[in-house]
């Protein structure tokens, strides 16, 4: 395997997390503009859910039975298009339709390198390879918040999906030039679509995907509760800058880049315990952050530090819970990847949604998300097998 593959792999996962933060500084600037219509700002971060979590099953299917490249190219080029139809969005309706679009075809840089891991390695190696692929995906989280509030300042809400569009082109380009194919026809999976449907099903009720995709999935439903939360809470709320917001997001996000490189180590140590340990933690910091939240004290620095507790512990969570979920289907991987991406955003998308639905001038409705988000994952942790 090139040393550089598991830096492209990253590069092209970076799609998804960098669509999602590059844009959240500018949730005010985007409302003033086109308005509150249809849910407000927070259903373009629903639709873009909805879009991946759909996106993911047809990926993850079309890159098991055509293999992993065709699929990853034709998506990073429909997220191009798509993203710029974002750029040119009229209305609130239009840029929810064309953010969904751009999931969709985004999915296939979510799924298929996920599978592609698992096309490579398994055990201890591939949560090593899982690991390195987070460092370099895990830069857009930190950088994308901080790169949206510049542009911005510097070009509107409109120069942050030029750029978007600018690295998906990018990313289709490296895609065609670079990526190797890591599926050879002999193991692709030619099947009836019915047949298709019952692999899903033999998949969704194993109970070492189910578990771990359960646990991953509610880590992810606090998360993206925080994320859809957070810019009305730091900048509505407390009045900070949208560039300091980015700056501000960016910082709590470095803790998440040091947990996955730490993770290897700590796996070596105290094996499976690691995501148990981190959800312990994890648990503590969102009920502190809600204690804060529901009482009004505390700050802004009640709310800020233990969501970057809360932050860096899911660095934890999510390598350890995706390598469980697709340690027993190496046969049918982009399948299952795709699977578990799928629950993941659909409930990424509940979060986000119900932030928007719920939202009362205060962080309660985010901290309360936050803490049934961790609740559910510490359960689903508790039901994994072991060993």
């Amino acid at each position: 395997m090139p040393r550089w593959l598991p830096l492209l792999l990253g590069f092209l996962t970076a799609v998804g997390p960098l669509s999602t933060d590059m844009y959240l500084p500018a949730f005010p600037a985007i409302e003033a503009e086109l308005g509150t219509g249809w849910g407000g700002v927070q259903a373009t971060l629903s639709a873009w859910f909805i879009g991946l979590a759909v996106g993911q099953l047809v990926q993850g299917t079309l890159a098991d039975r055509l293999g992993r490249r065709r699929p990853l190219i034709i998506g990073t080029a429909v997220y191009t298009v798509a993203s710029i139809g974002c750029a040119l969005s009229a209305d609130m309706l239009q840029l929810s339709a064309w953010r969904c679009l751009a999931a969709f075809g985004g999915a296939a840089s979510a799924v298929i390198p996920r599978a592609m891991v698992r096309d490579l390695a398994t055990g201890m190696d591939a949560a090593r390879l899982m690991s390195r692929l987070m460092l370099v995906m895990g830069a857009a989280p930190i950088l994308a918040p901080t790169l949206g509030g510049v542009l911005l300042l510097g070009g509107g809400w409109r120069a942050i999906f030029w750029v978007s569009a600018s690295y998906g082109l990018i990313s289709c380009l490296l895609a065609a030039w670079l990526l190797p194919e890591t599926l050879p026809p002999e193991r692709r999976l030619r099947r009836s679509p019915l047949a298709l449907i019952g692999d899903f099903g033999r998949i969704g009720v194993e109970r070492g995907f189910l578990s771990n995709a359960v646990m991953g999935g509610a880590t992810m439903f606090l998360v993206f509760a925080f994320i859809a939360g957070a810019p009305e809470v730091y900048i509505a709320q407390y009045g900070i800058a949208p560039a300091e917001f980015g700056l501000l997001f960016a910082l709590s996000a470095t803790g998440f880049i040091g947990m996955t490189q730490l993770n290897p180590w700590l796996l070596g140590r105290i094996g499976s315990h690691v995501p148990r340990l981190a959800l312990t933690v994890c648990l503590l910091a969102v009920a502190l952050l809600t204690f804060f939240a529901f009482t009004g004290t505390g700050g802004f620095l009640g709310l800020y530090l233990p969501a970057c507790v809360t932050l860096a512990c899911t660095g934890l969570v999510f390598p350890n819970s995706a390598v469980g979920a697709l340690a027993r289907h190496g046969v049918r991987a982009g399948s299952a990847s795709a699977l578990l991406g799928t629950l993941q955003f659909a409930l990424a998308a509940l979060g986000a949604g119900l932030v928007g639905a719920l939202t009362e001038d205060t962080a309660r409705p985010m901290a309360a998300l936050m803490l049934a988000g961790v609740v559910v994952a510490v359960v689903a942790d508790r039901l994994r097998p072991r060993g």
